[in-house]
């Protein structure tokens, strides 16, 4: 069996996400979550389905995280954010982030 390729930048996880039409970004708005399609996700909504964490070896700036997405209409997206001080959200994200309950799912469940 082959072994699937490891997702080790967020580039290679954005880029499988778009493979699977996957590629729906999840964004913050007063509603709640948003994928850009008319509709707003509370926390109840949606469940986290896989986390990726990226360090930067040389550089703090360089960490991310990837939150793989599930609504409960089946809309699969991600939410991207930068660690800790370095975040580009609000604390109302975090906020709504920690509330969704979290499904770690194995990669090849949700790439293949």
């Amino acid at each position: 069996m082959e072994k699937p390729a490891e997702m080790t930048t967020s580039s290679s996880v954005m880029e499988k996400l778009r493979l699977k039409r996957q590629d729906n970004e999840f964004v913050m708005t007063a509603e709640g979550f948003t994928a850009g399609k008319g509709k707003f996700y509370n926390p109840e909504d949606l469940k986290i389905i896989k986390t990726f964490r990226f360090e930067g070896d040389s550089n703090p700036d360089d960490s991310s995280i990837i939150y793989v997405i599930e609504a409960n209409d089946g809309l699969v997206g991600y939410s991207m954010d930068a660690y800790g001080v370095y975040t580009n959200h609000e604390a109302e994200y975090d906020e709504f982030i920690r509330k969704i309950p979290v499904e770690d799912r194995d990669e090849q469940l949700i790439f293949n």
